[in-house]
């Protein structure tokens, strides 16, 4: 796991420099238990993780190393300018290549909240619910070993 701050692009360069083969998970939440949860959930499912605590934090993440960022991971309400449906589809309209899950426990999708290709999941999730979601979903390509099995 990658934390955020002001090392978050020095981090996230050393660690993705170090295991270019493992796809790397950017997890947003401005909860950080939730955060740090989810980032263990997608860590057992074999991704390299990168967490920030909101929209505007992960986008200028996104602006420098979206090529190494196979999953985004959103929360849905954070504060900052944006919310993770916005952040979804900024991140679906800039990096095509990057699969999208939106997760919340309070708001729901609405009609053009989520764009093509984006899935929603109900919170609190367990480890099965999302690794089995991500099974289904994330193009074989870009699924770290857990997931082929």
């Amino acid at each position: 796991m990658i934390a955020t701050g002001s090392f978050l692009g020095t981090m996230a360069y050393f660690a993705m420099k170090n295991a270019p083969s493992t796809p790397c998970a950017l997890v947003v939440d401005d909860d950080a238990m939730i955060r740090l949860n989810a980032a263990d959930i997608l860590e057992e499912a074999g991704f390299a993780t990168v967490e920030a605590a909101s929209a505007d934090e992960a986008l200028e993440f996104l602006q420098e190393h979206h090529q190494a960022i196979v999953l985004l991971f959103t929360d849905v309400q954070m504060p900052g300018s944006q919310d993770g449906f916005a952040l979804a589809r900024e991140t679906a309209r800039h990096w095509t290549h990057i699969s999208i899950v939106v997760a919340s426990g309070l708001a729901r999708p609405g009609p053009n909240d989520l764009p093509d290709g984006a899935h929603f999941i109900g919170k609190p999730f367990s480890a099965h619910v999302v690794h089995q979601h991500l099974r289904d979903r994330i193009p074989e390509q870009d699924k770290p070993a857990p997931l082929k099995a």
